[in-house]
């Protein structure tokens, strides 16, 4: 069942009666396979505290709808800011055109589903204001009493609270209140002229409290000071090919660039991914399974349902170093002959679903991080990952890493700066040696962007040792 709607819907507090919303939308899909009314509302807020003193906070608000109408592969698609039945009646005139022409059977409506993954907090009340600014001031004046080399603090908060509706051709409503908050430190220290920096933060789908906590708090203030003192002793990184120990956590960001993307069913639909037509075919070593799940209650990439409806739910990509699957929305899925799995996403209602990642991650082995240490005679060891960038069709990339040391003889040895890590998804999973015993999601900072278009999203892996990657740095 599809859990009962108490509070007014969006439709109801616009003035618009929804069994008119439903006329409108009907006539826009006669005819069609797909489409849907997309209602949203939000507030966000998001305070920077640099340099000792408040420098931006920030509020914004919106609402607004998108009617997309799905015939084949041609979608039309409407949206504006404002919620009435004269704007709905003007977008599903102009949404419907993608169906002329075009016969279609509608196809079956997601199913329901009444399950919840988080609660309904709004973080924009509480704290209030003012607590938050002297959370802030708080934060900046412990870092700067932590250690006298740091001569830079910026903390920020954001926190925003979305109420989505989706009304399907069914006439069913699916509402959905999606908190979402990140609370971030970032540290800068001198010595002898040079500086270096650190950051950390963390965040889901809840309101502050979990992370404005003072042992929360200053933990990532140690965090960030504790890589911004490893980075100012750091020499220039080596280049070349060799074996790279990767740490658990948000190093999974890797996976998500280098094989998450190549794993969504757009690409492959349109055989434009590295993975196009490989179900079935060995992609990875043995030990490597691969997971993308929404459904895990609380975490920044979850969703109770996505964009479309669809409850999310968790999807194994690859298994034991097989390709078993791809991520959906209904428009992939339907064309493939497959079932949606939750992975409609949409930054907002300006925008049409597309496949997307939810929290994607790679499961756990049975080796500890120091067997794998032990096993290097000279490598890499990658302790956290910045920026990377990745080409879709044949899955190369570049990542920069923020953390790094050498492994000398077994051991890890001297911090590096500069380090990069150079292939392709597909090759460098084949290439998986040892994986470690301590999966662990990411502290919840994610944000994935594609086609313009940016959604939070999770990552998660443990350790793991790949042979033979070709490193970037400097030249021997």
């Amino acid at each position: 069942m599809t859990a009962p709607i108490t509070a007014p819907s969006l439709l109801d507090a616009a003035g618009v009666d929804p069994e008119r919303a439903r006329a409108l939308l009907g006539d826009a899909l006669a005819g069609a396979d797909d489409g849907e009314l997309f209602l949203e509302r939000s507030e966000s807020e998001s305070f920077v505290f640099d340099d000792g003193r408040l420098k931006t906070a920030s509020y914004d608000s919106g609402e607004g709808f998108g009617l997309r109408v799905v015939a084949g592969e041609t979608a039309g698609y409407a949206h504006a800011s404002e919620i009435s039945e004269a704007a709905i009646g003007r977008a599903a005139d102009a949404a419907k055109l993608a169906r002329r022409g075009y016969s279609g059977v509608a196809t079956e409506g997601p199913r329901p589903t009444n399950a919840k993954l988080y609660g309904e907090d709004d973080p924009l009340s509480d704290p209030a204001f003012a607590d938050k600014v002297a959370l802030l001031q708080e934060i900046d004046a412990f870092a700067r009493a932590r250690d006298p080399r740091i001569v830079q603090v910026m903390g920020g908060l954001h926190g925003e609270r979305r109420v989505v509706e989706i009304l399907r051709a069914d006439g069913r409503l699916i509402r959905d209140v999606r908190p979402l908050v990140r609370v971030n430190v970032q540290v800068t220290v001198e010595k002898d002229g040079r500086r270096e920096t650190g950051s950390s933060g963390a965040g889901g789908r809840a309101g502050f409290h979990t992370w404005v906590t003072p042992e929360s708090w200053k933990d990532q203030v140690d965090e960030a000071l504790r890589q911004a003192l490893v980075n100012l002793e750091a020499v220039p990184c080596p280049a070349g090919e060799m074996d790279v120990v990767i740490g658990p956590g948000w190093n999974g960001v890797l996976l998500h660039e280098a094989v998450g993307h190549g794993l969504e069913g757009d690409f492959n639909r349109k055989g434009l991914s590295a993975f196009s037509g490989r179900i079935g075919d060995r992609v990875a070593a043995p030990g490597v399974t691969i997971f993308d799940d929404g459904s895990i209650a609380g975490r920044r990439g979850s969703l109770t349902v996505d964009d479309e409806g669809t409850p999310t739910s968790r999807t194994i990509l690859i298994e034991d170093g097989i390709l078993v699957g791809y991520m959906h929305d209904r428009m992939s899925a339907r064309l493939m002959g497959l079932e949606a799995t939750g992975n409609g996403r949409r930054q907002s209602y300006a925008h049409m679903p597309m496949p997307r990642m939810t929290n994607t991650g790679m499961l756990g082995g049975d080796v500890p991080q120091e067997e794998m240490i032990r096993s290097t005679k000279r490598g890499l060891y990658c302790a956290n990952f910045g920026g990377g960038q990745v080409d879709i069709t044949n899955g190369k990339f570049v990542f920069q890493c923020t953390e790094a040391y050498l492994i000398e003889d077994g051991k890890v040895t001297t911090p590096v700066k500069g380090a990069t890590l150079i292939g392709d998804g597909p090759s460098v999973m084949t290439r998986v040696q040892m994986i470690g015993d301590d999966f662990c999601f990411d502290p919840g900072i994610g944000v994935c962007g594609k086609a313009g278009q940016g959604v939070p999203v999770g990552v998660g892996q443990p350790s793991m040792k790949i042979g033979g990657l070709t490193v970037g740095g400097t030249s021997l």
